[in-house]
């Protein structure tokens, strides 16, 4: 159950290397969609990812149309705030891209306006919080579509290749 993260043109270095731990700790490839805000050398980036940036599979896409002749449009599932369906409705499927927007402008507005129906969002209580960090959002939409796929919460630790935390 291969699954993808891509990121529209990430600005924050330390967000893209949490998402890229998130990515090896659930054998998740992780796109990068340029121009990027920093270089992928830039401590930060290697500093949030610690010694997982072996572990990661990484695909760095000079621009969209790129990423677009890569990944199928099928495939792709886009998250953003500005979204009405809650991502607990979004149609998981093994091999399916998780496409996030980026920190300051978000999920682009063409994006959302040609797949409404691909579009989803993490409900939050209105008012209080505009939108989540980019890796928390990563994080919660992964962690449950991996729950959805399996069928529920795996049974045991190690079923989908994930074993508990060593920290």
């Amino acid at each position: 159950m291969a699954l993808h993260i891509a990121l529209i043109e990430p600005e924050i270095p330390p967000n893209t290397g949490n998402i890229a731990r998130l990515c090896a700790a659930t054998d998740t490839s992780l796109h990068l969609i340029e121009p990027l805000g920093f270089s992928i050398s830039d401590a930060d980036v290697r500093r949030a990812g610690l010694d997982y940036w072996p572990d990661v599979d990484l695909w760095v896409h000079p621009h969209w149309g790129a990423f677009r002749t890569a990944i199928s449009r099928e495939r792709c599932l886009y998250f953003s705030a500005k979204a009405t369906t809650p991502y607990w409705n979004a149609p998981f499927r093994a091999n399916s891209c998780l496409v996030f927007g980026n920190e300051t402008g978000g999920m682009p507005l063409k994006i959302l306006e040609k797949y409404p129906d691909r579009c989803f969002r993490i409900p939050m209580p209105a008012g209080r919080v505009r939108s989540l960090n980019l890796a928390t959002a990563a994080g919660i939409v992964l962690y449950d579509a991996i729950r959805q796929l399996s069928g529920g919460a795996p049974s045991k630790p190690g079923s989908l290749g994930l074993t508990p935390s060593q920290d």
